[in-house]
């Protein structure tokens, strides 16, 4: 079960994804072939109520985090039966809101040795969406602007995309269990509970932000198992056996019909389990308002899960690949924050070109993979965020709004990472006495080091007059990397620039900026 190295050899490897969700445990074994495809040898699911801990009480119970240790236990059995090279196991919703999340994520690790990663919505977002590009890709024509709508147990997560572009990511507070729990709708009858479902839906679904836009949606596609369960009932195949449609009339009848039976009667009518039965009605509804609330006259329904997400970024690592069409989005939702504070996006934009530039030409000396580039184009963009609180010390505001952001496609330790980047862009760098650093691990720490003495070259260079990045051209002359800029005659600005910031460049690289005019 290690880590595991990009598959250049033509031979198969097996992984595995596992996922700890509100009212299960899942997880996903396949085999990765060479071209990057993988081929899915076994899935299990085992039912474990974290989300009613959770959601009810703030922390997870006693009996509730030893099944769940007891689950995964087995699932470290079966991952030895298949030799399994690499796993991926992450928590959602109701272990990250939970207050003792870490004596569960310490228990496992004791039992099983497996490391489960707590994801954001941001990451869960992106993980499905990944999928579900990979899934319908020419299958479907999508109109102009698409909405990808996945209810959860805890949460429901929306993803807006402008023909293949995603513009922007929402999680709301209308997962299943958590509106059972939150509605208390357990000794109601079926009409009366539907009734609440539904205000409460409407109410969350029209404070939405406006940048959503959902009157402008016109291809609907759904994800999750409550939408499955539609898809079986009522939907039609497409060309993909994974993709159906539902016409909206017909949802509409099923919604009617399901919403006026108890638990007991859905799972007896349709042969559900009876904690699938018992979601199946606050699903539907959040499903039917997001749909109204579109200009789609249809469902898309995928049988994509995150799990499959996971499983794409698995196969991805071990055959060494890459997802531009991801990249572009972490960029976009990246301007999309800058925007909202209102930074200089020329600046930023010009900061992050010139940074990319410089890790490209130091390769060989920082080391660093392609996604620590992507961070440093993020930090690139973002750097400057804090002075919409105030000019003064705005390094430290653009720390402290990047940790309280979330960014589509970036995780929780990835935006750690980011904002130290953009804190050490100007002013002094990292100190002993800066605690939020020094409390990091040390390989995140060097990484920041590595980042941020670029960064803050970059933003020297930026104060003058090099707006094309392209037009840099690098040299190693002894202790001194020479940059060269054609086509610019008076460089004192720039070289000014350098010299006050400098420093930490030349600490960790070991070599001073020279600027010439070429």
């Amino acid at each position: 079960m290690a880590n595991g190295e990009p598959n250049n050899d033509g031979e198969h490897r097996t992984v595995a994804a596992i996922d700890i969700g509100v009212n299960a445990i899942r997880m996903v074994v396949a085999e990765v072939l060479p071209d990057g495809r993988f081929e899915i040898l076994e899935r299990l699911q085992r039912a474990v109520r974290l989300g009613q801990d959770t959601f009810c009480q703030g922390r997870l119970g006693g009996r509730s985090m030893r099944s769940a240790v007891d689950i995964l236990r087995d699932y470290v059995g079966i991952l030895r039966l298949y030799d399994v090279e690499q796993v991926r196991g992450v928590a959602t919703s109701a272990v990250r809101e939970a207050t003792n999340a870490d004596t569960l994520l310490d228990r496992i690790f004791m039992a099983t040795g497996l490391h489960i990663e707590v994801i954001g919505t941001a990451e869960e977002s992106r993980l499905t969406v990944s999928a579900v590009r990979e899934a319908v890709g020419d299958v479907l024509e999508t109109g102009e602007n698409t909405l990808i709508a996945d209810v959860g147990g805890g949460s429901t997560l929306l993803t807006v995309m402008h023909k293949d572009e995603i513009v922007n990511s929402l999680s709301l507070r209308l997962g299943t269990i958590r509106l059972q729990e939150l509605l208390g709708t357990s000794e109601e009858s079926p009409e009366r509970s539907a009734d609440l479902y539904r205000q409460h839906i409407l109410n969350e679904t029209a404070s939405t932000p406006g940048s959503l836009s959902l009157d402008k949606i016109d291809t609907f596609i759904a994800v999750g198992s409550d939408a499955r369960f539609a898809a079986h009932e009522v939907g039609e195949q497409t060309a993909s056996s994974e993709i159906h449609s539902i016409k909206a009339e017909d949802f509409d009848r099923l919604v009617k019909h399901c919403s006026k039976r108890t638990t007991e009667a859905l799972s007896k009518r349709y042969g559900l389990p009876f904690a699938e039965a018992e979601t199946l009605n606050p699903a539907l509804l959040v499903y039917q308002i997001l749909l109204k609330k579109t200009k789609a006259d249809k469902m898309i329904v995928s049988s994509i899960s995150m799990r499959d997400g996971l499983l794409l970024e698995l196969a991805r690592s071990v055959t060494g690949q890459e997802d531009q069409a991801l990249y572009e989005s972490v960029v976009q939702s990246a301007i999309s924050v800058a925007e909202k504070f209102h930074a200089d996006m020329a600046h930023a934009k010009n900061v992050a070109d010139i940074s990319v530039r410089f890790f490209d030409e130091l390769r060989t000396d920082h080391g660093l993979d392609s996604r620590y580039r992507l961070l440093l184009r993020v930090a690139g963009i973002l750097h400057e965020i804090g002075a919409y609180i105030s000019d003064r010390s705005h390094h430290k505001h653009s720390y402290y709004l990047i940790m309280n952001s979330e960014l589509f496609g970036l995780s929780r330790e990835e935006m750690t990472t980011v904002a130290h980047i953009a804190r050490y862009h100007r002013r002094s760098g990292p100190k002993p006495a800066h605690i939020e650093y020094t409390a990091l691990p040390r390989e995140q720490r060097v990484v920041i080091n590595k980042l941020a003495a670029i960064l803050r070259v970059a933003d020297a260079l930026s104060q003058g007059h090099i707006p094309d990045s392209s037009a840099l051209q690098f040299e190693r002359q002894g202790d001194d990397l020479i940059v060269s800029v054609p086509g610019v005659v008076d460089l004192l600005l720039e070289k000014r620039s350098i010299a006050r910031k400098g420093g930490l460049f030349e600490e960790i690289y070991g070599m001073g900026i020279r600027l010439e005019e070429a």
